[in-house]
């Protein structure tokens, strides 16, 4: 781990959005998802690593990530990102122009989109102030992640609005350990 002190952070169900939705009923149950690949930089704007294996740890993040060693681009606004998720299914809706917002299809590589984890299967939407499961460890929900302009130009290309509102959520680690693509990915608890 790095000698570097840990990064301020705000506990996922203390946020803003996580803390009003633990209190809310409903939401999607049932599902099953997998965790299809895992990615972290090394400090802002650090081309994406994808990794075989990665070391979760509980109120910190995901070792040599950004965030973990406090050096990504909005680690100075402390906030929950110890982990970000995306589902490949808003990246296939994005190929397929669905719904037509940028004029053409856009292909993003799961190194492109600078969350740490694709996932399939998963609604994310639902899971802002949930716990679940990815492998052995516990996540949970915060807050949902909006697309930001520093993306968009980074990238080259307009993903601003066809993202919003399925640009993934960002969640704290309660109990922290290793997940590898492949772990099933499941809802723990409901309010």
């Amino acid at each position: 781990m790095s000698g570097m002190s840990a990064p301020r952070m705000v506990e996922a169900f203390e946020h803003a959005a996580g803390a009003v939705a633990r209190g809310v009923p409903g939401g999607a149950t049932g599902w099953r998802g997998t965790l299809l690949h895992i990615h972290v930089a090394p400090a802002a704007s650090y081309e994406m690593e994808a990794l075989a294996e990665a070391e979760c740890v509980a109120g910190r993040g995901i070792v040599g990530d950004r965030y973990f060693d406090g050096t990504g681009t909005y680690s100075p606004k402390p906030d929950t990102r110890e982990v970000t998720l995306i589902e490949q299914e808003a990246l296939d809706a994005l190929e397929r122009n669905d719904p037509p917002l940028q004029g053409g299809p856009i292909r993003l590589a799961p190194a492109d989109h600078r969350r740490n984890l694709t996932v399939r299967g998963v609604p994310l939407n639902h899971l802002v102030g949930r716990r679940f499961r990815v492998g052995p460890v516990i996540l949970r929900g915060g807050r949902l992640n909006f697309p930001c302009k520093y993306l968009e130009e980074l990238l080259g290309l307009p993903v601003y609005l066809p993202l919003y509102n399925r640009s993934g959520l960002n969640c704290g680690i309660e109990v922290g350990g290793t997940i590898r693509p492949g772990d099933t990915i499941e809802l723990l608890d409901t309010p």
